[in-house]
């Protein structure tokens, strides 16, 4: 039995362990994919403060050394299910079951699919949600990419240092991302912007060989040969498995305010996963560290 158990060792996951083994109370967490999160493929992070610049892995890294020092586990495993007992909660996995008198989700968010067809098909063929991952594949080709915010920015500026040509193409005329990634973006020779278009088809065999896109004013069709389309056009939350113990929003996100507490008594929830107007990192630190200090006040 843990005091508890912190679903996702993101950003906001890692910060309240460390914040819970602050204050003296066991804790384990859970991961099913990657530790870190969606940072974790970040190529740089420059905006969390009094750190200059960082890799995300390594920020990730830095983090998951500073728990373990204190005396975190952690257990690659998804968790599949949260069940409420007398003395507390069982959170069940893909390889088992756990025990804790209080539970943090914190399980971030996952790449959003556009929805065209052969999308699934093509994943690994020449469609691909991570440039830190599967860009360097593309050295010398010519790439397109889609999406208008910072992470799709970042990628840009990532992919335009080993690719041959890489189009951005976004669906309306600006970018909602930070201006100094707009300006360096826009400053590489080998990026070309490509406003106010929609991606309607992939074109290839077994293997991706060109984006068609569609004007939004005119319909005109624009087919761009290129090996890789980055689809980087945000996340969306994977909280179906806990919504018998949280209540989740019209978009699947957990309800909760600053507080980061649910509508069930030892059940909070930290970082993307959450209500909240603002998803960035420092955002996901400061939750973890709400969501660990009212776990802990619950414990008592």
């Amino acid at each position: 039995m843990y005091d508890i158990i912190v679903v996702g060792a993101g950003t906001a996951g890692m910060t309240a362990a460390l914040y819970a083994l602050r204050n003296g109370k066991s804790v384990l967490l859970l991961e099913g994919e990657c530790v870190g999160g969606q940072i974790a493929n970040s190529p740089r992070v420059e905006n969390f403060p009094s750190v200059k610049a960082v890799s995300g892995s390594e920020f990730s890294d830095r983090l998951c050394e500073q728990i373990k020092a204190l005396g975190a586990e952690l257990n690659m495993e998804r968790a599949e299910q949260i069940a409420k007992t007398s003395v507390g909660f069982t959170v069940k996995t893909d390889s088992g079951s756990h025990e804790a008198r209080a539970v943090i989700i914190a399980t971030g968010s996952k790449h959003k699919k556009i929805g065209v067809e052969r999308e699934e098909e093509l994943i690994g063929s020449g469609v691909s949600y991570c440039a830190v991952c599967d860009g360097p594949f593309y050295s010398g080709d010519d790439v397109a990419l889609v999406g208008d915010a910072n992470t799709a920015l970042q990628y840009g500026i990532l992919l335009s240092g080993y690719c041959n040509k890489v189009y951005v193409c976004t669906w309306m005329d600006k970018f909602f991302g930070d201006k100094a990634l707009v300006d360096t973006l826009l400053l590489k020779p080998n990026v070309e912007w490509i406003k106010n278009v929609t991606l309607s088809a992939f074109e290839g065999e077994e293997e991706l060989g060109a984006c068609v896109f569609a004007e939004r004013d005119t319909g005109k069709k624009l087919s761009i040969p290129v090996k890789a389309c980055f689809i980087a056009i945000g996340q969306e939350p994977d909280n179906a498995p806990f919504r018998n113990v949280v209540e989740l929003d019209g978009n699947g996100y957990i309800i909760a305010d600053e507080n980061c507490t649910t509508n069930t008594a030892g059940v909070f929830v930290a970082g993307d996963c959450r209500t909240k107007k603002i998803r960035q990192l420092t955002t996901a630190a400061a939750d973890g560290a709400a969501a660990a200090m009212a776990a802990c006040k619950y414990l008592g």
